[in-house]
């Protein structure tokens, strides 16, 4: 009897040797007379435990992590193949308490499938969407997705389906569908979970979106520190396309879709999306003056919807489930899930899909386990470097776009970054702006200026020079730097500077 194993193939898994264990584990199965099969799947998101070792047992999988080479030869002795006792043993995997009490949606596969079979993504679930999509007039897509009550999850986190309806009603002979997976927010990599572990999702997701608008071209921006995403997505396309879920005769609906996959630049400023259109159409990344909007004049001055992995991977759920079966999920205006990135100082760094909603202190301590030093949390930096810092008084935020907002913060692509009592806010808020003055684009003055001469500023009330004076001409030029930006980097860099200021001026210095 064969049994199957499952050792991720993704780049955390890899970064601590999971190539070496399922080698270890082959090795060790043929020195035995045992016959395994091991599958190479993508992460389940629980970082602290991989290299994560599952087996299928007739209870269901059950994990083994983190597993080392060295562990192997002792699982084997302990009837592992079976379930059996062992110091590295988990549980069922689906009872493991992290995951168990998450709402898996667009991350339902992830860690489950191996990435690149498509019959095994059909075995759970996928191409539904698409199949139904295809049997569908495109206003009607467009709706699913609009009464859905989907928003972008990279930042703006305007409703997809205005953007879509917008392009759809666009009048072209050619349309694009670009999907942004620039992943460069700190924190995250909710993206890089999709390209290497579920790709199939994303590419259905965008054939669902070029059905909706009349696009028969794709681009996929894929961050350029991600190689193995890159070669993964890569694979896909093709297999999908030998499949018959791209090509000339997507899902048997009788309109084309070709997808390409571009890897991108390897600056901040392209995850921004003119900037990125630029990039892909061999220009140095700078940001467009809007109007016109991407979605009427976009890639090649096509109309052009731009949406990044998240948002594309979650509407085949949508169309595969129907829009009322999203929607359920959430709160207020903020409907569905949102895949949450614990990083930073957290006892459990990891992937948390949960229904908007929970607070922010939930995420922290009963997903993060509190700080991994042990000390008090003292500060949380939500939506990539640009996003403001939370004190731990905001931490009974809930997780919701208006309510974030209403605290002074922003959700963006959902990565989280702790920081314990140890902290200098000062230092980080400094980081902030220097950040941006690396990254900008120099298209705009606001931001190329305005940040290197912020840092400069910061330094000086670091230094104890008239820090009430300074700390006054900082957030005017923050304020310069808000309303005078052409684009997010610039317009949002003063937010954590802000931030600082307010909730840890004791970090800044006593006032003269």
């Amino acid at each position: 009897m064969t049994t199957t194993l499952y050792v991720p193939r993704d780049a955390a898994a890899l970064s601590v040797d999971a190539d070496a264990v399922a080698v270890r584990i082959a090795q060790e199965a043929a020195a035995r007379g045992i016959d395994v099969r091991i599958v190479r799947n993508g992460s389940r998101g629980l970082f602290w435990l991989e290299p994560l070792v599952e087996v299928a047992t007739s209870a269901g999988r059950v994990a083994y992590g983190p597993v080392a080479t060295r562990d192997v030869a002792s699982l084997f002795d302990a009837g592992f193949l079976s379930g059996g006792s062992h110091a590295l043993a988990l549980g069922v995997t689906d009872d493991i308490a992290y995951l168990k009490s998450q709402d898996r949606l667009t991350y339902a596969r992830i860690g489950v499938i191996d990435p690149l079979d498509a019959d095994d993504y059909a075995a759970h679930g996928g191409w539904t969407g698409l199949a139904n999509a295809a049997a569908l007039a495109p206003a009607d897509i467009v709706a699913a997705v609009t009464e859905s009550g989907l928003r972008g999850r990279g930042g703006a986190a305007f409703p997809a389906g205005i953007k879509w309806k917008t392009c759809a009603d666009a009048v072209s002979e050619q349309k694009y569908i670009v999907c942004n997976a620039d992943e460069g927010d700190s924190g995250t990599y909710a993206d890089r979970l999709t390209l290497e572990g579920d790709p199939f999702c994303l590419i259905e997701g965008m054939a669902i979106a070029a059905l909706a608008v009349g696009a028969t071209e794709g681009y996929v921006y894929i961050r350029s520190e991600y190689p193995h995403a890159f070669r993964t997505f890569s694979q896909a396309i093709d297999i999908a396309t030998q499949a018959g879920w791209l090509g000339d005769d997507v899902a048997g609906s009788g309109r084309a879709f070709r997808l390409h996959a571009r890897l991108g630049a390897g600056a901040y400023i392209c995850g921004e999306e003119t900037s990125l259109l630029e990039s892909l159409e061999g220009r140095r990344g700078q940001v467009r003056v809007k109007p016109p909007l991407p979605a009427i004049e976009g890639l090649f001055g096509k109309p052009t919807v731009i949406n990044n992995v998240v948002t594309l991977a979650s509407v085949p759920i949508v169309l595969a489930r129907g829009a009322a079966y999203y929607r359920d999920y959430g709160v207020g205006r903020s409907r569905g899930t949102l895949p949450l990135q614990l990083a930073g100082n957290v006892k459990y760094a990891g992937l948390v899909e949960k229904a908007f909603g929970l607070t922010l202190r939930e995420l922290l301590y009963d997903y993060g386990g509190g700080s991994a030093s042990g000390r008090p949390i003292r500060a949380v930096q939500i939506g990539g470097p640009l996003g403001a810092y939370l004190p731990a008084s905001k931490f009974d935020t809930v997780i919701d776009y208006e309510a974030f907002a209403a605290a002074g913060g922003m959700l963006g692509h959902g990565g989280v970054v702790a920081f314990d009592d140890t902290v200098d806010m000062a230092a980080q808020a400094r980081f902030a702006l220097e950040f941006c003055a690396v990254e900008s684009c120099g298209k705009c003055t606001p931001c190329r200026i305005g940040a290197t001469r912020g840092v400069e500023v910061i330094d000086r009330i670091r230094a104890g020079v008239d820090r009430a004076r300074n700390e006054t001409l900082l957030r005017d030029l923050a304020d310069t730097m808000i309303h005078g930006s052409l684009c997010a980097l610039g317009g949002m860099a003063p937010f954590p500077v802000l931030s600082a200021l307010d909730h840890f001026a004791e970090d800044f210095g006593a006032r003269q």
